[in-house]
């Protein structure tokens, strides 16, 4: 079981229950009987979902998926309530709720849901972790495709490891040299071949290559990558 899930419910039949449910699906527990212990438990653990009653002592559930957000907490959150409304599934989706799960429960169609949601956050952190996004560009580091305004720009190989090294490094100012030995991995600098890369990628990148405003030359330093053009 390497995946855990945090239960916050303070009724201990329920709790049962959906232990019953995260351990039939491989899946390891924490119980939180209230939503303030809940939020004490994710200051110090990692989880890889929220299942989330609503009407609890203290802090309700709704109050608690707002401070979850606000922390920037981006954990897949499910409730599960005895509150059937509409109003209350669109509420608690609004507040940042991936899914809402009325009670009684299918335990089975729970457990669905549960892996679904765990593996599709699971797929967009891989998928964000190998995404390099800066300004009107997206560089997959995966797939070594570079897009710009969702428009794809093919670039040679060594085009695609400096375009990688500067959208890794935007803001900063490299000289030729430091350029040189990052992206060829050499220590005997080449700066002419830098200053042909350096256009043959400008003409690929940049709306006005003989203008650049994302490429750019800081005079007697080196290069530098703009987020922003000026």
């Amino acid at each position: 079981m390497e995946d855990k899930v945090l239960i916050v419910d303070d009724d201990p039949s329920i709790q049962r229950l959906l232990k019953k449910v995260m351990y039939s699906n491989r899946l390891a527990a924490d119980v939180a009987a209230s939503a303030e212990q809940a939020l004490k438990l994710l200051t110090v653990n990692t989880y890889a979902l929220i299942l989330m009653d609503i009407t609890m002592d203290g802090m309700d559930g709704f109050e608690a998926v707002e401070k979850i957000r606000a922390a920037h907490n981006i954990t897949p959150i499910i409730i599960v309530s005895g509150k059937n409304e509409d109003y209350d599934t669109l509420y608690g989706l609004e507040l940042g709720a991936d899914d809402y799960v009325t009670k009684p429960f299918n335990p089975v169609i729970l457990g669905a849901k549960v892996k679904a949601l765990i593996r599709r956050s699971e797929h967009l952190r891989t998928f964000s972790s190998n995404l390099l996004a800066v300004g009107p560009f997206q560089f997959n580091k995966s797939t070594l495709r570079l897009k710009k305004k969702d428009r794809e720009i093919l670039l040679s190989s060594k085009e695609t490891q400096l375009m990688a090294f500067f959208m890794e490094h935007p803001g900063q100012v490299f000289s030729k040299g430091q350029i040189y030995q990052a992206v060829w991995n050499d220590t005997v600098v080449d700066e002419n071949t830098v200053t042909v890369h350096i256009n043959h990628l400008r003409s690929k990148i940049e709306d006005k290559p003989k203008s650049p405003c994302y490429l750019m030359t800081v005079w007697g330093l080196g290069y530098k990558f703009v987020v922003d053009p000026e």
